[in-house]
């Protein structure tokens, strides 16, 4: 069954709903859909009151370790954190409160994956813990792994043999549709019907959800085997396509 999964994206130590492909390393052409006016830990412990179980805490570059670990304290072992995350420091996060890591692009040096690194995290927290981000971009007709913010366009094409492969040292897999991310235009029907017939272990997809129907399309698409999450179109941040309310009342 599909099922909401909260985030807390942040940008520059807010709280932010930003257009995905527009995130870049020189701030040029930035997109901001919402700026929160409450810290991250509103949000957290908002989700903790409400008994949303398996969101993620996602930091768009630097500047967000205080508001991260904010987060984590209103709810310690709630929430999955990303963003910056290493065989160094994943240990660090788990003990500051997250449930788990979110790791992509410390995995490719050099723009190339590194099977050797997932190995160090497994050692370090077991996969278990280990969230795989593989954040993807439209190309041809399949999607390739993007990270830098997703920026960088990957060699690493995502199949049904590259999910079973990556699956053997992880938990979960988190994929944000960067191309739809925060245009509320829909979701990429396509990848998600591929993500459904080919991840063996559980799956969030994030990308232009617009409505609480795209909850049912995604659980008829993928046969219930991913969970969505919603960024721009929550009236939580800013939207105005879909309630929080529905979640939070639906799982009280």
């Amino acid at each position: 069954m599909t099922v909401f999964r909260p985030c807390i994206d942040l940008h520059g130590g807010v709280v932010k709903q930003i257009v995905g492909g527009s995130l870049r390393d020189d701030g040029a052409g930035l997109k901001t859909n919402f700026v929160a006016e409450k810290p991250a830990g509103w949000f957290a412990a908002r989700y903790r009151d409400d008994g949303l179980t398996g969101g993620h805490v996602i930091q768009l570059g630097p500047g967000n370790d205080a508001a991260s670990r904010e987060a984590l304290a209103a709810w310690p072992d709630g929430l999955h954190l990303g963003g910056g995350v290493n065989a160094n420091n994943a240990k660090a996060w788990i003990e500051a409160g997250a449930q788990k890591v979110i790791v992509t692009s410390w995995l490719y040096p050099q723009d190339r994956f590194a099977p050797e690194r997932v190995a160090a995290l497994v050692q370090a927290i077991g996969k278990d813990r280990l969230v795989i981000d593989l954040s993807c971009r439209r190309v041809g007709a399949g999607w390739n792994v993007a990270t830098n913010r997703w920026q960088t366009i990957t060699d690493d094409v995502l199949s049904e043999a590259r999910l079973h492969d990556l699956a053997a040292s992880c938990s979960e897999f988190l994929i944000h549709a960067a191309d739809v991310e925060g245009l509320c235009n829909g979701i990429d029907e396509d990848l998600v019907a591929a993500l459904g017939r080919w991840s063996p272990i559980p799956v969030t997809y994030a990308g232009g959800c617009r409505s609480i129907d795209d909850f049912a399309r995604v659980e008829a698409l993928s046969g219930g085997r991913l969970d969505l999450t919603v960024g721009s179109a929550l009236d939580l941040f800013g939207g105005n396509l879909v309630r929080y309310w529905y979640f939070g009342c639906h799982t009280c």
